[in-house]
């Protein structure tokens, strides 16, 4: 453990040339640098975080939708069958009409039948509309979160010199001290991508699962990652670019759940002005230029700043991908009139198919194809997943 423990901490990896990590002990008393262990304090902040959430949902959310008459209700369920459940589970949820056509004559039923028990036994798994009631809390706790530290951070970076001058975000580095101001931003915005991590397990299950599981751990990492080698300043920057924006989307969704389609669509285009102003103009030519250029007039290259900056470059190229499907959701809600779908739900609306009679065979599932309920569960298609930090 201790061979590890040095091979991790290396310090030709970690500090600039002639820097070690007995020149950043404490310089003096009530003065110290960034250290590691001060990452510990984030954990039982997310922990406290997730456990708020928990409470207002169960004790706030779900009492206020009672009182409104929002109930669990339950779907018609699909009846037992052993071989449908078998192909449900292992093979297809979406069966195709070679599929169907084969689990026709094995059990002797009607295409459209087996079509119907597979739309059914999909719908099982549904969130119910107290579910996703419940779950907006979230929402309404991300939006309150995001607005809250952005204003904050606004604040703190409006009296940090780096904020005007980017350059400061390396003289003397790294001996720069460590603020009350600077820790507090850095240790919520730890707790908080913590406490995103373990919501996971608890909110609606949804296509993307995996995808946000390891961008929530990327952004954990990264945040760690800049405040152990002590490039806080530069990370506030980073934080506050992404910042400016989430609190709208939030907004957006929220819009979207009161059925507020016309103030969901001009927030979601706001949104997406601002997305692509901090993240296509500001972040490239503001925040990478520092990283790469000043950085290497002022302090110099060493393993670790060719590292952060590679995954600085790849959350750019990140933001030119997001960005092509933002502008594609934001030229429909213009042109159309309206936010698309959320792609990520697995939830099908069946009032419609319950009416439709199959015309044509070779397409006996074309509304297989995921959408919310009503068009619409409380989030936007790519633009859901988009938002969120590094």
């Amino acid at each position: 453990m201790a061979a590890f423990s040095a091979w991790f901490w290396n310090e030709r990896f970690w500090l600039p040339h002639n820097v070690t990590w007995a020149d950043l002990a404490d310089p003096a008393p009530g003065v110290e640098y960034p250290k590691a262990r001060h990452l510990l304090s984030a954990l039982p902040l997310a922990l406290g975080i997730f456990a708020v959430r928990i409470f207002f949902e169960r004790f706030v959310a779900r009492p206020c939708a009672y009182m409104l008459r929002i109930q669990a209700e339950m779907g018609r369920r699909a009846q037992p069958n052993t071989v449908l459940e078998k192909v449900f589970t292992s093979i297809t949820k979406c069966p195709d009409s070679r599929h169907l056509d084969g689990l026709s004559k094995q059990l002797d039923w009607e295409v459209r039948k087996v079509q119907r028990w597979f739309r059914h036994r999909r719908n099982q798994d549904k969130p119910s509309t107290l579910t996703k009631f419940c779950e907006s809390s979230a929402q309404k706790w991300r939006f309150t979160f995001y607005l809250c530290i952005f204003i904050y951070g606004l604040r703190f970076l409006w009296q940090s010199p780096w904020m005007w001058d980017t350059r400061h975000c390396w003289y003397n580095y790294p001996y720069q001290v460590l603020s009350p101001g600077l820790y507090y931003f850095y240790v919520t915005e730890l707790a908080f991508y913590w406490s995103l991590v373990f919501s996971q397990f608890t909110d609606i299950k949804r296509k993307d699962f995996l995808i946000m599981f390891i961008h929530h751990l990327a952004t954990v990492g990264l945040i760690s990652f800049s405040y152990v080698n002590n490039m806080v300043r530069v990370g506030t920057l980073v934080m506050f670019v992404h910042d400016s924006s989430d609190f709208l989307l939030e907004a957006a969704k929220l819009a979207n759940y009161a059925r507020y389609q016309r103030l969901c669509d001009s927030v979601f285009v706001v949104f997406s002005g601002i997305f692509f102003g901090t993240r296509l103009i500001i972040f490239p030519f503001w925040i990478l230029h520092t990283t790469l250029f000043e950085s290497w007039e002022i302090v110099g290259p060493y393993p670790s700043w060719w590292l952060f900056n590679g995954l600085l470059l790849v959350l750019q190229v990140l933001h030119i991908i997001w960005s092509c499907l933002i502008a594609r959701i934001a030229y429909k809600a213009i042109v159309r009139g309206k936010v698309s779908k959320d792609d990520r739900s697995d939830i099908e609306s069946s009032s419609e198919e319950e009416a439709e009679p199959v015309k044509d065979k070779a397409k006996p599932l074309a509304r297989c194809s995921p959408k919310g309920e009503n068009g619409t569960n409380g989030h936007f298609s790519s633009g859901a997943w988009v938002q969120d930090h590094w």
